[in-house]
């Protein structure tokens, strides 16, 4: 069944770039669709990484590359149960 919820996650440009690292740590995760701007716009240019949609150990998320205004924080965190040590060390 397809999750009827997504977690939007807010950059000022490094939607892709925290969607990589998350699809690198954590298992079950990977980066799928990535959305760039059409042409130019006021706040950017063609090419620029508009969105990015992702999965964190299954959980689908959205990159969005929204500017400054709400910057990304240590607020938001993904929880995860780990078997041991070990593995809370390598994630």
């Amino acid at each position: 069944m397809a999750s009827k919820n997504t977690i939007c996650l807010w950059y000022d440009g490094a939607a892709l770039d925290a969607a990589t690292f998350y699809a690198e740590t954590f298992p079950d995760s990977a980066v799928g669709a990535v959305y760039h701007a059409p042409g130019e716009y006021p706040a950017g240019k063609q090419g620029d990484v508009l969105t990015v949609e992702f999965t964190v150990m299954g959980i689908p998320c959205l990159g969005l590359n929204g500017g400054p205004t709400f910057r990304h924080s240590e607020a938001f965190s993904f929880q995860v149960a780990t078997d041991d040590q070990a593995e809370t060390d390598r994630l």
